[in-house]
């Protein structure tokens, strides 16, 4: 298994902020509003990274492109989501890292006509960077804010731009390693 990227002390703290609006609120309250979002922007493809947001999509009619689960909730093992997908791919991502295998199985879920699930041995959270890099414009990639709400990122050319700055530093850390 091939470690792409590391994170470090440095951005650990500076990835706790939301990369994209935080919505607020109780469960109903944040999908109502994300589904406004949705209306408005009239999103290329719907990622989420997650399991808890991914399950709450689902339990709102709202079927993302690909969905990456970890099958933790708040770090603590709960029962792999029984979510539809035409597709599943397993890879292996241990903490604070992104390994090629994760980032490909990735890229590939989002050139895919197939809905596809993730399902991460290990941790999807930094996965959501990679999502951003290479989802198309004008997507929207949507995970977990734990105890506030969900984040909604809408994937821009100046938003890739920020996340190859992460990226960058995060490949950083792996060399100095």
């Amino acid at each position: 298994m091939n470690i792409a990227y590391r994170l470090n002390g440095d951005l650990r703290g500076k990835l706790k902020d939301p990369i994209g609006v935080l919505i607020r609120g109780s469960f109903s309250e944040t999908m109502r509003r994300f589904r406004e979002i949705m209306a408005k922007e009239k999103p290329s493809q719907l990622i989420s990274v997650g399991d808890t947001v991914s399950r709450n999509l689902f339990k709102n009619n709202i079927s993302p492109h690909v969905f990456i689960i970890d099958n933790l909730q708040m770090r603590k093992p709960v029962k792999e989501a029984a979510l539809p997908a035409e597709e599943t791919i397993y890879v292996k991502n241990p903490p604070a890292t992104i390994t090629e295998e994760a980032a490909n199985a990735i890229c590939d879920a989002l050139k895919s006509d197939k809905t596809t699930k993730i399902v991460v041995n290990g941790e999807e959270d930094l996965l959501t960077l990679v999502a951003i890099l290479y989802a198309p414009e004008n997507s929207l990639v949507l995970y977990g804010q734990p105890r506030e709400g969900i984040v909604v990122v809408k994937v821009t050319e100046e938003k890739r731009r920020e996340i190859q700055d992460i990226l960058r530093e995060m490949q950083n850390a792996r060399k100095t390693k």
